[in-house]
């Protein structure tokens, strides 16, 4: 079995972590994915307090192994849900947009490993400076909001940069995924879209099915204009997204178009108007699966290219 200091840090079976998917990643996929030997994570996004501490608890009730909480630093609720996760003993907090800096004492205080999503080397030294335990490097071909390198050139960038672990994020579904980012210098992997067609995951039938048809060209990236990049399936949405950046649009008006897209996507099941968040992945996807399927299989995959395909490494020099 693939074993690195993840599986110590954390105290789970494989080096993977849960995607912190605002509205999916919720009680149910977490606690399954904490079951089947990864790292369940609950996703605040921009719920409310009331819902991040019932989420918690049902997860606990639900698994007794580690998950985490990600948090969104853009929430402006952020300090009161880093408050939440303290009170309900939260052992690691995935943050996301924006520094944990002024956060990350108090956090750590309480016994709390923090694990920043970054986009750049710049940015994860600055992590590993303000205390971070570890950083999840995240390229542009994940879902949902990205940065501007592809995981290819930025894992080894990013694992050059720091001393801390680098997990890899970003284009990632299947064994030869993690196999190629424990190559490129990682110590772990977070899955996102490959979990949204989990038999534990309660997004819309609608949903599942649209990355279940999707191909290697189905997903475009809108908002550049604004700052803030998003990868979506593309639909009607995007289109209208495509027609502000042509119109140099204000800001306003893409917040607009927006407002409560992703929700009616992923409870509503709206594959028009709705903004469905999905990996560059979403096309070696075919088929559901329950997370310890999921899991099991892709960690046989990496182990077997690695161990036998791996290009004269030898198997000890890969795993622990």
């Amino acid at each position: 079995m693939i074993q690195t200091v993840i599986n110590d840090l954390l105290n789970i079976e494989y080096p993977l972590i849960q995607g912190g998917m605002a509205w999916v990643a919720d009680a149910s996929l977490a606690s399954a994915v904490s079951n089947a030997g990864g790292l369940g994570v609950v996703a605040a996004g921009y719920a409310s307090t009331d819902w991040i501490r019932e989420e918690i608890r049902k997860t606990r009730k639900l698994t007794r192994n580690p998950f985490a909480l990600n948090i969104m630093l853009l929430n402006p609720e952020a300090e009161k849900i880093g408050q939440v996760a303290i009170e309900e003993g939260i052992k690691v907090i995935i943050t996301g947009a924006g520094s944990p800096g002024k956060y990350i004492s108090a956090w750590k205080d309480c016994g709390i490993k923090v694990i920043p999503v970054i986009p750049s080397a710049s940015i994860a030294r600055r992590m590993e400076a303000v205390g971070a335990d570890a950083v999840i490097a995240e390229g542009g071909e994940a879902g949902g909001h990205i940065g501007e390198l592809n995981t290819m050139a930025l894992i080894p960038q990013v694992a050059d940069a720091v001393n801390i672990p680098v997990i890899a994020a970003g284009g990632i579904g299947d064994g030869r995924g993690i196999a190629a980012a424990l190559m490129l210098g990682a110590v772990g992997v977070q899955l996102g879209t490959r979990f949204l067609v989990a038999h534990e995951c309660t997004i819309s039938r609608a949903y599942k099915e649209t990355i279940l048809q999707a191909k290697d060209t189905s997903t475009m990236v809108t908002g550049r204009a604004t700052g803030h990049p998003v990868r979506i399936i593309k639909n009607q949405l995007a289109r209208e997204f495509q027609r502000l950046e042509k119109t140099n649009a204000l800001p306003e008006e893409y917040e607009e178009l927006g407002k409560g897209s992703f929700y009616r996507a992923v409870r509503e099941g709206d594959m028009e108007m709705g903004s469905i968040m999905a990996g560059q992945i979403a096309g070696l996807v075919r088929k559901e699966q329950s997370c310890r399927e999921i899991i099991a299989e892709i960690f046989e995959e990496a182990e077997k290219i690695i161990i036998e395909k791996a290009y004269c490494f030898k198997k000890d020099k890969i795993l622990r």
